[in-house]
């Protein structure tokens, strides 16, 4: 494709890539060893990058510029190593050169080069030779400085230029750049005759569960991506142009030495039709969901297991969505405790007798509590109303993203209740029964047995699966699912025709999914909502964005 449109490919294989994806795009099946060490000489690891690394070149070996078939003219080595570092150790430089020497053993022969933020990390993330670029969204000139010390021969390369930033579930805000900061340091970056990669160009959609999330050093210590990554580029998640892509357009005019450059026409925007409020038919509560899953999936074990050492899926775990820890225990009527020892990774919901006793997620004053992933041994207090019986206690835990960037401490990343057993007035409950929610396409589109009914009765609270169908007549074009009305509180995920299309939560600051045309088909289109706390039976589009207001409150 990119040869097909006369450009050059500068590929950045990884392993790990960052990119605000779950886990910076390491398996986490990666976890199942207890003593693996990502992103290290560490044999384990070595002995998966280099199997990954030969998949690749085995695909891309031969689409080398200098080969003569392709488009292909550098590879960028790891990323943002030096930044890979607990205080002020050193990371692992021989881990970055084995990564290249593999590279050149696969067929490579283009220039390789590191990407970094040279001002803060030094040489700590190159490669000893290799050509070291530049990370940043301000202070260029401060960047190209420290480029000159560290390699003074070398021209100057922006790997990332940070055109704006990503959001996380809970910020109030859209982050961004401002427009006069986005055009001052793309000026100086043409004025010191670098090149430049923008990061991004374009906007993108972190579909399915595949977002990425922030560890953080102060409360509430980690924060999950929303599935938006618009990230304020100058074409927006939808592609449309905005404000930095014409003051790009300009400054790249302004800055070319090549005359007589043919410009084609625009592309027209992709058009934005807004459907008809639609309203659930069906539904599916967590109960109904739990029975459809195969009986292979469901574990039965003494102790709690984290998503990653559930054995399903060829001995691989669970990756992602969903895990319910279920027990049947005998309670005498009255008051009771629960208490999940270390943290929860990252929000469970706790049900006993399939209804759900723990409030929705509407502040931030709540992460405090039990439930939430900032603070370890939380309790919740509940009552056994049947009276002296047995009750079916449930947590059911989301995993909300893998940790994509940091020191190495940061990469135990192990979702689920990985950490200590729940305890029940002070007794640790043995002997679960494990239900791995993955959601995937396949068992979404295949799902049976449907209530009909938009929702439970209210007498029945628990998370739910609703079930719309929006009928289109003509060719379908893109629009968004307005998540407004579906409670302040809310959270959960939508797919639309057994595609997942990402979460949304009432916490903000975004309150639109994005769902491209090639989504949709002419005729019913199957539009599925799952809630962790209220059923959402009305399903309204807009042919706008609301990613939350632009500026920091």
């Amino acid at each position: 494709m990119a040869q097909q449109e006369d450009l050059f490919v500068i590929l950045r294989p990884g392993p790990y890539i960052c990119s605000e994806w779950e886990f910076g795009g390491l398996p986490s099946w990666l976890l199942r060893d207890p003593e693996m060490k990502v992103r290290t000489s560490y044999p384990g690891f070595l002995q998966v990058a280099d199997g990954y690394l030969t998949e690749v070149f085995r695909r891309v070996a031969d689409l080398q510029f200098q080969r003569g078939n392709g488009p292909i003219i550098a590879f960028q080595v790891e990323n943002e190593y030096g930044a890979f570092r607990e205080g002020s150790e050193v990371p692992e430089t021989q881990y970055l050169i084995h990564l290249r020497d593999k590279m050149i053993e696969l067929g490579s022969i283009e220039m390789f080069f590191t990407s970094d933020t040279p001002s803060n990390n030094g040489d700590l993330g190159a490669v000893p030779g290799e050509l070291q670029t530049a990370n940043f969204a301000y202070e260029a000139d401060k960047q190209f400085d420290a480029l000159d010390v560290l390699q003074p021969t070398k021209p100057y390369m922006v790997a990332e230029f940070w055109s704006g930033w990503f959001d996380h579930w809970g910020q109030l805000y859209h982050d961004g750049t401002s427009l006069n900061d986005f055009t001052y340091v793309l000026e100086r970056i043409f004025a010191r005759n670098s090149s430049v990669n923008f990061y991004m160009f374009i906007g993108g959609t972190s579909f399915g569960f595949m977002n990425g999330a922030n560890l953080q050093s102060s409360f509430p210590f980690y924060a999950a991506d929303i599935s938006s990554y618009d990230y304020d580029s100058p074409l927006s998640e939808a592609g449309d142009y905005t404000d930095k892509y014409y003051a790009a357009k300009d400054l790249i005019a302004r800055f070319n030495r090549i005359p007589n450059i043919y410009m084609p026409a625009m592309p027209a925007e992709s058009v934005k039709t807004v459907y008809p409020a639609i309203q659930a038919t069906e539904h599916l509560t967590l109960d109904d969901l739990l029975l459809q899953l195969p009986s292979n999936l469901v574990i039965q074990s003494d102790n709690l297991l984290a998503m990653e050492d559930l054995p399903i899926n060829n001995g691989n775990g669970q990756s992602y969505g969903y895990i319910l820890y279920r027990n049947t225990a005998s309670l005498t009527g009255g008051a009771h405790t629960i208490q999940t020892v270390g943290h929860v990774r990252d929000l469970a919901v706790f049900l006993l007798d399939q209804q759900r006793l723990t409030p929705d997620w509407k502040n931030d004053l709540q992460l405090n509590d039990f439930g939430f992933w900032a603070l370890e041994n939380r309790t919740f207090d509940f009552n056994a109303d049947k009276g002296d019986t047995n009750y079916v206690v449930d947590l059911l835990v989301e995993n909300m993203a893998r940790n994509n960037f940091g020191p190495p401490s940061y990469f135990a990343q192990k979702r689920g209740l990985p950490e200590g057993p729940v305890l029940l007035d002070d007794e640790e409950v043995v002997g679960w029964t494990i239900f791995p929610l993955e959601f995937t396409s396949a068992w979404v589109r295949g799902l049976t047995n449907w209530n009909a009914s938009p929702a439970p009765p209210t007498t029945v609270i628990c998370p739910t699966l609703t079930k719309s169908t929006l009928t289109i007549a003509d060719d379908p074009t893109d629009t968004y699912i307005t998540t407004t009305g579906w409670g302040d509180g809310n959270r959960g995920v939508v797919f639309v025709n057994g595609f997942n299309v990402g979460r949304y939560s009432g916490i903000g600051p975004t309150k639109t999914l994005y769902i491209p045309a090639p989504l949709l088909s002419r005729g019913d289109n199957t539009i599925l909502v799952w809630s962790l706390f209220d059923p959402v039976t009305t399903i309204a589009f807009t042919d706008q964005p609301d990613l939350g207001p632009s500026t920091q409150p």
